[in-house]
């Protein structure tokens, strides 16, 4: 059997923020898992894409000035953009089409972990 798996985490696993400790911990477990997955179930490869900050209708129900929440961290990101669904699907077409990938996690956050 082939194939690939593809597990989604997030920028919380580097960068928890102290009121969403359980979601960062469970965010950091799947690089360990997918690390012990792509060994245990090879040639079936396993890998995390780990998005950060997306501008998604998600943002639209959260009660925030999304628009100045963004501007601020696009300012401060190495890529100076939030990212877009399309990003996310790129990032996660590569993993499944490249039969060479496996027991990755694939930072898709513009460099939002490299912060300080």
């Amino acid at each position: 059997m082939t194939g690939s798996i593809t597990y989604t985490s997030g920028i919380n696993a580097y960068r928890p923020n102290g009121s969403n400790t359980i979601v960062a911990a469970a965010n950091g477990a799947l690089a360990s898992l997918a690390y012990g997955l792509a060994i245990e179930l090879a040639p079936v490869r396993v890998n995390v894409i780990s998005p950060g900050w997306v501008d998604t209708s998600l943002w639209d129900q959260l009660g925030m000035d999304k628009e100045a929440a963004f501007a601020e961290l696009a300012e401060r990101l190495p890529a100076r953009r939030i990212g877009t669904p399309d990003d996310i699907a790129q990032a996660f077409l590569s993993v499944m089409r490249n039969g060479f990938i496996t027991g990755t996690v694939l930072d898709v956050d513009g460099g939002h972990r490299l912060l300080t």
